[in-house]
Parts: C-alpha cells; sequence; structure tokens
C-alpha cells in the first residue's frame, strides 16, 4: 500500500513547501548521493529561517507602507542632544542610551534610506531611435529632475574603452536621490544629445546648464555597487579649503568649500583621494567633494619641497608681552585681593630641548594641519572641570582679565599657583601666593618636564606645573591660565580637555605715522603710535597663523568689563552645554 502524498493547503508558507520537500525525499540505489545532498540542504536551519524572513517581507510589501518621516535619524540625534543639555530623569538617561545604541542608529539610518528614495520610478516612453546594436535590456533611461543644484554626480573617461563612466554619486544630490544612477555606469546621452565624442568637461558644462527635467541614456554597469551608508565620522577642519581654486579636483561644481574650524560630517571616504562630506549645521543635505587627509598632506609635502610651503615646524615666535610697569615684581593683587599667577614678563622663551636633537629638520605627513577627527562632549558632574586656557596677543592684557573673573567668584575659578626660586617675603605663605623652592629643585623639575612653562626674571625663576593644575582640579574648581601659545600643544591632552581662548584688542585703524591712539583694554598705558598698533596686529596675526587652529573661541576686547562679562559667559556655558572636542580625548 502507497503512502499518500501530503496535501499542502492554500495558505501554506514558503518554509512550509520545502519542509514538506525534503520529507518526500526517498534516497534511493541510482541517486542515493543526490538525494542525500539535496536532503542536507534542504534540512539546513538558516534556510528555513531565511524562507520564513521571505515571507515576511512579501506580506510587508502587499501592505504597501508608506514612511510616515523621511529623517528619522536627525530627529533622533536633535533628541539626544536636547537631553543632554540639562539634568535628565531615569527615564530620559534610559531613553539617550537607546538613542545612542549603535543597533537602533543602524535601524534609523536604514529607514531614512529607504523612506528617502523612489523606488518605483515611472521611467519616460522609450524612444524609437534607438542604436540597433543595443536592445532593450542593456539601457536604461532616466529622467531626473533638477533645479538649480548640480546634478551631484562626476563623470570620468575609460582609458581603454574611451567610454564615459560615472565616477561617484554625491550624496544627497539629485542623482542620489533618485536611486537610478550608480557608479560605473555609462553615460551615453543627455537630453538626447551624444556625449560619445565629447570631452568630459562639455559633458559636466552640459549637465550644469540642463534645468528642470533631464533625460539620461545609461547603460548600467555590469556589477552595480552597493550604496554607501552615510557614516558619522566628524573632522574639524584645519585650513581654508576653495574647490574653485582647486585645479586637482574632479568637479569644482561637486566641491564642497569650507573654513578653518568648520565641523564636517564625512559621508564616505572610499575614495582614498577625494571624501564627501556635508558641513554640520547645514540645510543643504547634498554632499560634497573634500580632499581626503593623506592626499592633502602629499601635496603639502610636495609644495614645502618645492619651496613653495614654509616648514610648519619653524614658526616664528610671536613676541612676548612685557611688563606694564618698570621695575614691577609683578605681584597679583587685584581690588585688595591676591590672585596667583604668573605675568608675561617671567615668559622669556621657554627652552625647548628637543631643538638639540635636530626638530625640525624631518617632516612627516602628520604634520601638516588637514584635518582633526572630533566628537561631542559635555562634562559630567562626576568629572573634573574643563581646563581654560587664555593665549593673547600684544595690547590684550589678559591676566588682568583672568584676575577679574576670578576675583568676581573665587569658590568657582582659580589659578594654579606657580613656582618660583626668589626669596619669600615676610607675608607671603607656602603654597598660596608661590610654592617656593629652590634653584637646584626648580632646575631639577625642568629637567623632568613638569612645568608646563618657566623664564627667568630678575635672576629668579618661575614656572607654572602639571601639578598645580591639578591640584585645582582637584578641589573642583575650574583652572584658568594663561600662557604663551608654545604651550598649548603640552596642554591638549585628554586629562585637561583645555578650552582654548583667543583674547585679541580691538585696534583701531591707524590715521597717519606717528598719530597716537588710545591703548585698547582700558587705556592705562596713555596714547599708542601707529608704530605700536602695527606691532598689535602683526602679533595677532602671527598667533592666528601658528595657533589658530588649536583655539576653540576668539574673544575681540574691546573694554575690559565686556571683555570680563563675555569670558563668564563663556566658563558658565563651559559648564553646562556640549562642545566639539578631539575624539581621542574622549576615546582615551
Amino acid at each position: 500500500m502507497k503512502e499518500a502524498m501530503p496535501v499542502l493547503t492554500a495558505g501554506a508558507g514558503l518554509h512550509e513547501t520545502l519542509a514538506l520537500l525534503t520529507s518526500q525525499l526517498r534516497p534511493d540505489a541510482n541517486h542515493k548521493e543526490d538525494m542525500v545532498f539535496l536532503k542536507d540542504v534542504f534540512s539546513e536551519r538558516s534556510l528555513g529561517y531565511l524562507m520564513k524572513i521571505h515571507e515576511k517581507l512579501r506580506q510587508y510589501e502587499r501592505q504597501s507602507p508608506t514612511p510616515v518621516l523621511h529623517s528619522a535619524s536627525s530627529l533622533a540625534e536633535d533628541v539626544a542632544e536636547e537631553l543632554q543639555t540639562g539634568p535628565m530623569s531615569t527615564e530620559e538617561k534610559e531613553l539617550l542610551h537607546l538613542l545612542m545604541s549603535p543597533h537602533l542608529k543602524a535601524v534609523l539610518s536604514v529607514h531614512d534610506t529607504v523612506a528617502q528614495k523612489n523606488f518605483d520610478p515611472v521611467l519616460p516612453p522609450l524612444p524609437d531611435d534607438f542604436e540597433d546594436e543595443l536592445d532593450e535590456e542593456s539601457v536604461k533611461i532616466v529622467r531626473l529632475v533638477k533645479n538649480k543644484e548640480p546634478l551631484g554626480a562626476t563623470i570620468r573617461r575609460d582609458e581603454t574603452t574611451g567610454a564615459v563612466i560615472v565616477a561617484r554619486i554625491m550624496r544627497g544630490g539629485a542623482a542620489d536621490r533618485s536611486g537610478l544612477v550608480r557608479v560605473g555606469d555609462e553615460l551615453r546621452e543627455v537630453n538626447g544629445v551624444s556625449v560619445i565624442h565629447k570631452r568630459p568637461d562639455e559633458i559636466s558644462q552640459l549637465l550644469s546648464q540642463s534645468q528642470g527635467s533631464i533625460t539620461l541614456k545609461i547603460i548600467p554597469a555590469i556589477k552595480e555597487e552597493d550604496r554607501l551608508r552615510e557614516s558619522k565620522v566628524y573632522m574639524r577642519a584645519l585650513f581654508d579649503y576653495t574647490p574653485l581654486e582647486d585645479k586637482a579636483t574632479p568637479c569644482q561644481e561637486a566641491g564642497l568649500p569650507f573654513k578653518r574650524g568648520d565641523i564636517l560630517q564625512v559621508v564616505t571616504q572610499d575614495d582614498p583621494t577625494w571624501w564627501q562630506a556635508k558641513r554640520v549645521g547645514d540645510n543643504n543635505l547634498r554632499a560634497g567633494l573634500i580632499p581626503s587627509k593623506q592626499f592633502q598632506e602629499r601635496r603639502l609635502a610636495y609644495r614645502m619641497k618645492m619651496g613653495t610651503l614654509p616648514n610648519p615646524k619653524s614658526p616664528k615666535k610671536p613676541a612676548s608681552e612685557g611688563c606694564d610697569k618698570e621695575n614691577c615684581d609683578c605681584e597679583g593683587y587685584f581690588n585688595g585681593q591676591y590672585i596667583a599667577g604668573l605675568r608675561r614678563s617671567f615668559r622669556l622663551s621657554r627652552k625647548d630641548r628637543q631643538e638639540s636633537s635636530g626638530e625640525g629638520s624631518e617632516l612627516g605627513e602628520s604634520d601638516f594641519l588637514t584635518y582633526e577627527e572630533v566628537t561631542r562632549y559635555q562634562q559630567r558632574s562626576n568629572e573634573r572641570p574643563r581646563l581654560v586656557v587664555l593665549i593673547g596677543s600684544l595690547g590684550a592684557r589678559i591676566n588682568e582679565l583672568k584676575q577679574r573673573v576670578i576675583a568676581e567668584n573665587p569658590h568657582r575659578y582659580a589659578v594654579a599657583v606657580p613656582h618660583t626660586t626668589r626669596p619669600k617675603k615676610p607675608h607671603e605663605k607656602d603654597g598660596v601666593e608661590y610654592h617656593f623652592v629652590t634653584k637646584q629643585q626648580f632646575d631639577a623639575d625642568t629637567l623632568n618636564n613638569k612645568f608646563i612653562e618657566h623664564g627667568e626674571y630678575k635672576e629668579n625663576q618661575y614656572g607654572t606645573s602639571i601639578e598645580a593644575i591639578r591640584s585645582v582640579q582637584a578641589k573642583n574648581k575650574m583652572c584658568i591660565v594663561d600662557v604663551q601659545p608654545e604651550a598649548l600643544k603640552r596642554l591638549r591632552t585628554a586629562e585637561f580637555k583645555p578650552y582654548v581662548i583667543f583674547v585679541k584688542p580691538r585696534i583701531p585703524e591707524s590715521r597717519r605715522r606717528r598719530s597716537t591712539a588710545t591703548s585698547p583694554g582700558g587705556g592705562e598705558h596713555g596714547r599708542l603710535t601707529d608704530e605700536d598698533l602695527q606691532e598689535m596686529r602683526q602679533s595677532a596675526v602671527q598667533i592666528d597663523q601658528q595657533y589658530g587652529h588649536l583655539v576653540d573661541r576668539v574673544l575681540i576686547k574691546e573694554d575690559s568689563a565686556g571683555a570680563c562679562a563675555e569670558l563668564r559667559g563663556i566658563l558658565e556655558r563651559l559648564e553646562r552645554d556640549s562642545f566639539w572636542v578631539p575624539l581621542i580625548w574622549v576615546l582615551t
């Protein structure tokens, strides 16, 4: 008696059909190995799971879902940033943890990619004048709607075949949004005009001049590349970039201009020479081309080799700001209250032990200013306050500014108590006005690299130590130091996470040679000549050129009261707001 064949119901799924088929496999003598192989394949648990997933997707597709929101990732980022602006409840902390989860971010990113694309485009009628050698399946007609924006794609000429190939697709551009143009596609016509024998620049001009509806005849690439998932890599630009002045860019119209200090979201680094990026804060969703870090470093190295770029390891040091009064011992009294701290006159060029080892003779690519990877950071309640570093050009008088702010709130702000070799005066206490040490101890600390900067004044040594800063932060106070710009490299560490403020005076325009003007920042110096003003301008320019990439904020000092209020506002925001910091500071 033969066994009855099981019957599938009308609602049976694909995985049930597979299971039934597997159960009916009966090995015989002639095909035993084949049957055993098929049964093993069909019995794989992973294959059954794939069948179930396929059924769920088909079921979901039949429902014709439509997205409620096209930018879920951006909304999640905005919510996360808003949550971090103030104290959070338990539920808010849990929500923030979920929003920051990489798995949820990936899901939202996929959602946005699908929601922003039209995967069922309506193609225009096929023209009747197709070339005979091309069948309908090998040619794709793409119609895009493009206003005044660029198409968002670059092209190149294949050196072997001479074909015009789509070299890259700019994220967020018209071509990218359509989902119909891929890297590697061969471009044949633009609005009915053949581009086979045209130069790439002629084709680019034809594309840029086309407005409204633009029709492309394309031969799809044999192997289409997967669409790139938008990354979350953020870079702080350390130089200015103007695509229209860059002859190396593959498409000047597709370039992204930026200024030093701009935060760039790099959406893809697949091309080792040209990255695609967006400026953070821009409303434009289209990415633009920027030179990659490696490419920018290589061409800067070439420019320096050819003598058109100065050596970045041999900067001219800006002039030091001298003491305001003759025979001044520079004690830090302000409104009757003592505030310890070095004056500028003590800083008589910090000795750099590396000079004797030949530093500056050879350069690596990492010495050039290109990009610095950054992330958002907000000080937590259990963390030590960030270090605040003031640097200033001639005439800024930042010591006075620092003293004013600390005098207003000495319980919240403080300076690092400096070391000195001068004798202690009767009214002074060790560790309050200064740390009084012997010359032998000071020299030993200098050799052990314990000072962020030091100098000699009236045959006495003065210096600010790393431990003095740590001592202030251990009391949960915000430490404010004013240093020569050269000290910034020593202070920019994950431990201190310094916020650097560049203070420069508002300098009036000169009228005539030897004319005089009131001194910026209060006028206590009497009158200044045009030569004085010019020297102050040069000092500000030198510091900006050499150290501007390390500066978080520029403070223009018109008067002491206004500058003090602005500095106080910056310090308050540091304790409650989030700021961009080097990524390595957070990962360390």
